[in-house]
C-alpha cells in the first residue's frame, strides 16, 4: 500500500479504502481510478478490481439535458475543469451539457437559469468560483428539479454541495515537508478573506501543532495569488534572521514568484530551500525543477455533482451534508530533506 500511495500520489490510507471498497468513504472516482491503475501498473492484481470501478448512471428522471451555471466561466480554468468532469459523466449516461455564465448578477443571474429550465433541463449544477457559503437566491428553491451546489453550500443544508477539502490540502502539503525533517517551515497565503486561504493556513497550522513544532507568525506572509505577491513574501523571508528551510506557497501562481526570488538570491531548489505549491495547474510541471504541489479536485467535483442526480432531491424538503473531495499531493522535484536533518 506504501509503493501504490507514492505512485498514487495520496495517502496509505486512502489506497486502503478504495482497495477494500471500504463503505462510508467519500472519494472521488477519479481518486480511486487513480489507485487502482497505481496497483496495476506495479504489478499488483485483485478480484475485486472491477467491481470498484464505479460505473455513472443517471436517475430516471434525466430526460437528456442538464444546467450548469456558474458566476465566471471566461477568465476561470477551474471552471472548465469541473464542467468537463460533469460533461464527462453526463455524456456517459447519453445526457448533454448546457452551460450559463452568471456573474451572480442579480437581474441576470435568474433570467440566465430561466432561459435554462426553458430549454427542458431536467437537474441544474450551481458553481461559485471562489469556495464559500452563500445564500442561495430564492429561485433556487422554487425550481422543481434537482439542484447540486458545486463549489459553495449553503447554511441550511438546503441542496446537495461539494467543495475541495482544503483545511486537509494545507495539512497535507505542511506535513510533506515535515516529513522531510524542515521544522522551520514558512507559508505565503492567499487573500484573507477567501476561506480557501483561511482553510489552508488553518491546515499548516494543524500539521505544524500535531508535529510539535510552534507555530511562528515571522514564517507566515500575507499573499494574494499571484507570482508578483509571491516574489515579495519570498523577499521578506530571506531577509528573516533565522530564514526558512522550506515554503509552502500556498497556489502555484505565488510559487512562481517565490521561484524567482530564491534564484535571484542566488539559492537553489530544493538544494537550499523546499518549496510547495498548490492548485496543480499546467505551469507546475514545467518548473525547474517541477513543483511538488496539491491537485484541486474540480474535475473530481465536476463528476460528483453528475453522481448525485442517480437519486432525486427536493430543494428545500431535507438536508444534505457538505461533502469534501481531497487534494491530493502530487511529488515533484522541488522538495528535498534539509541539509543535515
Amino acid at each position: 500500500m506504501t509503493d501504490i500511495a507514492r505512485a498514487a500520489g495520496c495517502s496509505q490510507a486512502t489506497v486502503s479504502f478504495v482497495l477494500n471498497n471500504s463503505p462510508g468513504i467519500k472519494l472521488s472516482q477519479q481518486t480511486r481510478e487513480r489507485v487502482i491503475e497505481a496497483a496495476r501498473t506495479l504489478g499488483y492484481s485483485a478480484p475485486a478490481f472491477s467491481a470498484l470501478r464505479k460505473p455513472v448512471a443517471a436517475f430516471d428522471g434525466l430526460d437528456g439535458v442538464i444546467g450548469f451555471a456558474v458566476d465566471q466561466l471566461a477568465t476561470s480554468p477551474e471552471a472548465v475543469v469541473a464542467i468537463e468532469g460533469a460533461r464527462q459523466a453526463s455524456w456517459n449516461a447519453g445526457n448533454v451539457l448546457l452551460v450559463a455564465q452568471t456573474m451572480g448578477d442579480a437581474v441576470m443571474e435568474p433570467r440566465a437559469i430561466q432561459a435554462l429550465t426553458r430549454r427542458g433541463i431536467s437537474a441544474l449544477i450551481y458553481m461559485t468560483i471562489f469556495t464559500r457559503e452563500i445564500t442561495a437566491p430564492d429561485f433556487l428553491y422554487s425550481l422543481d428539479i434537482p439542484v447540486i451546489l458545486l463549489n459553495c453550500y449553503t447554511a441550511d443544508y438546503a441542496f446537495p454541495a461539494v467543495v475541495p477539502s482544503e483545511i486537509a490540502g494545507g495539512q497535507n502539503s505542511t506535513r510533506h515537508l515535515i516529513s522531510h525533517g524542515h521544522r522551520r517551515i514558512a507559508t505565503i497565503t492567499g487573500e484573507p478573506w477567501m476561506q480557501a486561504a483561511q482553510d489552508r493556513l488553518k491546515g499548516y497550522r494543524r500539521a505544524l501543532a500535531t508535529a510539535d513544532i510552534p507555530f511562528d507568525p515571522e514564517l507566515v506572509v500575507e499573499g494574494d495569488w499571484s507570482a508578483s505577491a509571491g516574489y515579495a513574501a519570498t523577499v521578506k523571508l530571506l531577509a528573516l534572521k533565522d530564514r526558512p528551510t522550506a515554503i509552502f506557497c500556498q497556489n502555484d501562481r505565488t510559487a512562481i514568484g517565490c521561484y524567482e526570488a530564491l534564484k535571484e538570491a542566488g539559492l537553489h531548489i530544493p538544494q537550499d530551500i523546499s518549496v510547495v505549491g498548490y492548485d496543480d495547474e499546467e505551469i507546475a510541471r514545467h518548473l525547474f525543477p517541477p513543483l511538488t504541489t496539491s491537485i484541486l479536485p474540480h474535475m473530481a467535483m465536476g463528476q460528483w455533482a453528475i453522481e448525485q442526480l442517480e437519486a432525486p432531491t427536493a430543494p428545500g424538503q431535507g438536508r444534505y451534508p457538505i461533502t469534501k473531495l481531497e487534494c491530493p499531493l502530487v511529488e515533484r522535484e522541488s522538495v528535498r530533506a534539509v541539509a543535515g536533518g
